[in-house]
């Protein structure tokens, strides 16, 4: 049995995006590929509207807002360890949505000071859009810089999944102010973190009470996927292989 395989089964079987009392998973679910969606069922009473169930490789930009190496250092409420882990998962969605084609917005803030530019993989994974990238020189708020809005704006999505180095500084704020524009915000918190666990737990809690969904990458793009023979799984896949993802789930104690 290949790792693809062994995925699919009793790893597959623990990704799980569960919402209200139904829980969807990989091939076996009624959760459908995002190339032909449909409506639930009154009695899975969930809206694909909003939040993570609404996202797709097509109708989805993906918003990484200040993963500087710098400000990985400011991530006080994780060890050494679980900042690598931070980076591996930023750079599996990373390279899964350049391969799906998603749209891709890069900011960073003040990287001739201590925070540093943004991490060096970007550069190699998605060349096009690091040099796109949003260099902002003070603003913190990235919602606050007209030339990131307008690179939000100009993907043409009101989808949104975003991810910021800190967590409480970097993403709470665009995040809300972006919900408060209209658009549908999902939060994925696995490449993110904030300065203190204090911080990050009043982080979650701002969030959800804004009505943005808190996810992480695994389920977020097997949600997107909705089935495994969907072509864009191949991203997916490579993307694990190339980060070592399989290893990290063998090895245990992930984040």
């Amino acid at each position: 049995m290949n790792r693809r395989e062994i995925f699919k089964g009793a790893a597959g079987a623990m990704v799980l995006a569960t919402v209200g009392n139904k829980v969807f998973a990989g091939e076996n679910s009624n959760h459908t590929s995002s190339h032909n969606p449909k409506k639930l069922t009154k009695e899975g009473n969930m809206n694909r509207n909003t939040g993570h169930l609404a996202m797709n490789t097509q109708n989805t930009a993906l918003v990484l807002v200040d993963h500087q190496v710098g400000t990985i250092g400011w991530a006080g409420e994780l060890v050494a360890e679980e900042r690598e882990q931070l980076k591996m998962w930023t750079r599996v969605i990373a390279r899964f949505a350049k391969d799906a084609g998603m749209s891709i917005v890069l900011t960073s803030s003040l990287e001739t000071e201590a925070q540093g530019p943004l991490l060096p993989d970007f550069k190699t994974i998605m060349p096009e859009e690091y040099e796109k990238r949003i260099q902002r020189t003070g603003v913190i708020n990235a919602w606050d810089d007209p030339a990131f809005v307008n690179a939000v704006k100009a993907t043409g999505k009101k989808n949104l999944l975003m991810g910021g180095l800190t967590t409480d500084v970097c993403l709470v704020p665009p995040a809300l102010s972006a919900k408060a524009e209209g658009f549908n915000v999902v939060a994925l918190l696995d490449i993110s973190a904030a300065c203190t666990k204090i911080a990050a737990q009043n982080s979650r809690d701002i969030l959800q009470h804004a009505g943005i969904e808190i996810m992480t990458v695994t389920p977020m793009i097997t949600s997107m996927l909705g089935n495994y023979k969907n072509p864009a799984s191949k991203g997916f896949f490579e993307a694990f292989e190339a980060e070592g993802v399989y290893a990290a789930f063998a090895k245990g104690n992930l984040r």
